[in-house]
């Protein structure tokens, strides 16, 4: 989906973690990383027991060069995954802060 229309969908009254993550995602593609980032922070904010949208805030931190918010907000995400029991995205998670381990 477009921008346009996620941001029409959230416009309607269409609010949720999802839409905010996708829009999010289809705003970090064109380059706009602040809205993309607000986006994020209202996903979690929303909901905040959901991985994808902790996994993808902490990804984007890290591409704004932010890499204490990224390892935070993995630290997050990971909690979150132990709690839900998602495996995937707690290892994922955990790759990442052991990336910036080795590269602080």
């Amino acid at each position: 989906m477009d921008i346009t229309a996620l941001e029409s969908m959230l416009k309607n009254g269409r609010d949720s973690a999802m839409l905010r993550l996708s829009l999010a995602g289809a705003l970090q593609q064109s380059g706009d990383l602040t809205a993309a980032l607000n986006h994020l922070q209202s996903a979690v904010e929303q909901d905040p027991n959901y991985t994808a949208a902790w996994k993808a805030l902490g990804k984007l931190h890290l591409e704004l060069e932010d890499k204490a918010a990224a390892r935070l907000a993995w630290q997050k995400g990971i909690a979150v995954a132990l709690q839900r029991g998602d495996k995937q995205a707690q290892k994922e998670m955990q790759v990442f802060v052991k990336r910036l381990d080795k590269n602080p």
